[in-house]
């Protein structure tokens, strides 16, 4: 290693634990953070963020990396340093278009906006989070036209989730996602009813779900000492080391769902921050790679193994004795069906498996409209409503289970959103090759056994980190590009079978 490369990564260690620093912040808001400490929190982050861009973008940064470059230029492409010099580059050139004071902003705003958005959700009061959903909306412009685009606004904000992407790619995507997913909905539609999910819908004791969850957890293989799991308004995962990843859910006390495919789903983002190797810890290579592959191994988790038949034919009867008044007279196989009904609703993180798509393509076009000026703030929620009229025949009954429901947009995390889709699409391809490779996962899982699979992705997905960009690493462990024929064949084999179509 030369010595420019020694000291570059140096300094880009300092960077990253500036952001771990800050991320910690944010975790800490979002779970056990007094109200009352919103204020200086929110220039407690922007301070942070200041100074890990000002340490980014500096001279300094610049001629290390150049000349590590330079005296480097003859590596194995496929190197550790090689792909370290061209993430850097690539976030470098990034992080030099956007002016120090829009990033001190943005972090300022957002850390406001969080508290904000929680209250007015819970208040639904949508009028009172509009004016602070007016400005993230004017930075994410001007971050957008700082960074640039060829074609559409949108797509400079997409490529900081997916590497790549712009709407020129997820157009013909989405157009072929409705098109395998609207039919079958409709057919369901008119059956609704042949499926009974109120057995879920009982007097269920908060912290029995919560051990019963973790529980669960522990067998998948998420890692309690790297690890916890706390409660939030919206479910996440954040990372501050492979040593240190957490998670958190919700509970309602006469549903089961949220928290179990809730603490599922963000479990499955947290195996892949503790898979990653142990030698890209506390580098710029040592998260995932992209949104959309992040989102596959949660959705996996969440839908391909939390929501099979053999899942619960292993954990159902242990559940029972967990609530056996709610539950002792149900058969395993009714649960199975109460977990995958399928009917229009109006919250995204408790949607089915066959409409969640619906409620991503929704939110990608009224971004798009939002940015692009085409749709006012002031009008969103009655657009938000005609979308979902549209989609769904549903209208919101409020804001709070309409243009309010989700975090993201008070985080700042516009062109996030289609990165849910993609992950459900890739989960599809990535469970069969995993298949491929060992057939006898099935049976393993209705066992209660999961270190084959977690065994798969890890050496396909997690180990890697960020190391190839996410194209690269999709034909790696698919064997091809993204591809929505396996997930079309998924749903339509799944969900044809439960309904009789």
């Amino acid at each position: 290693m030369t010595d420019s490369l020694a000291a570059l990564k140096t300094r880009l260690a300092d960077v990253h634990n500036l952001h771990m620093a800050e991320a910690v912040l944010g975790w800490d808001q979002q779970t056990y953070m007094p109200p009352g400490g919103i204020a200086a929190r929110a220039e407690q982050s922007a301070t942070l963020s200041k100074i890990a861009h000002s340490l980014f973008v500096g001279d300094e940064t610049a001629r290390l990396l150049q000349e590590a470059e330079t005296q480097n230029d003859g590596l194995p492409a496929d190197s550790d340093d090689a792909r370290l010099l061209r993430v850097a580059r690539r976030d470098f050139d990034k992080a030099t278009k956007l002016p120090e004071e829009l990033v001190i902003e943005t972090a300022r705003v957002t850390a406001l906006a969080q508290e904000e958005w929680a209250k007015a959700r819970a208040a639904n009061d949508y009028a009172a989070f509009a004016p602070r959903l007016e400005r993230i909306i004017d930075l994410n412009r001007r971050k957008a036209e700082a960074l640039g685009y060829e074609d559409r606004l949108y797509d400079a904000l997409l490529d900081q989730y997916e590497e790549g992407m712009t709407c020129r790619d997820l157009d013909p995507i989405f157009a072929e996602l409705k098109a395998a997913t609207m039919p079958l909905a409709r057919a369901i539609f008119a059956r609704v009813d042949s499926v009974d999910d109120s057995v879920l819908r009982q007097p269920y004791d908060e912290g029995l779900q919560k051990q019963f969850a973790e529980d669960v957890l522990r067998d998948c293989g998420y890692d309690f000492a790297r690890g916890r799991q706390d409660r939030s308004v919206h479910p996440f995962c954040t990372h501050f080391s492979r040593g240190d990843v957490r998670i958190t859910t919700r509970y309602q006390s006469n549903d089961l769902q949220p928290a179990l495919f809730g603490s599922l789903h963000e479990m499955g983002h947290a195996l892949y921050e503790q898979g990653v190797d142990e030698k890209l810890d506390g580098t710029i290579l040592a998260g995932g790679t992209s949104l959309g592959v992040h989102e596959s191994q949660s959705r996996l988790w969440e839908n391909l193994v939390g929501r099979s038949r053999g899942f619960w034919q292993h954990y159902f009867p242990q559940l029972q004795q967990t609530f056996p008044a709610q539950l002792s007279h149900v058969a395993a196989e009714d649960f199975y069906r109460a977990m995958n009904r399928v009917e229009p609703s109006f919250i995204r993180v408790e949607a089915d498996e066959i409409t969640y798509n619906l409620h991503i393509i929704l939110r990608y076009e009224l971004e798009n409209e939002l940015l692009e000026d085409r749709l006012s703030v002031a009008d969103a929620p009655a657009a938000w409503n005609a979308k979902m009229q549209e989609y769904f025949g549903l209208t919101p009954p409020d804001d709070a289970h309409g243009v309010l429901q989700d975090v993201h947009w008070s985080m700042g995390a516009m062109g996030y959103f289609p990165t849910y889709s993609l992950g459900n699409i890739l989960s599809v391809q990535l469970w069969e090759r995993a298949l491929q490779a060992h057939p006898a996962i099935p049976q393993e899982i209705e066992a209660g056994r999961f270190d084959s699979l977690r065994g798969w992705l890890h050496d396909n997905i997690h180990r890697h980190g960020s190391k190839y960009p996410p194209r690269e690493l999709i034909g790696r462990a698919a064997g091809g590009p993204l591809d929505i024929k396996p997930y079309a064949r998924y749903l339509q084999q799944k969900f044809g079978e439960i309904y009789g179509l």
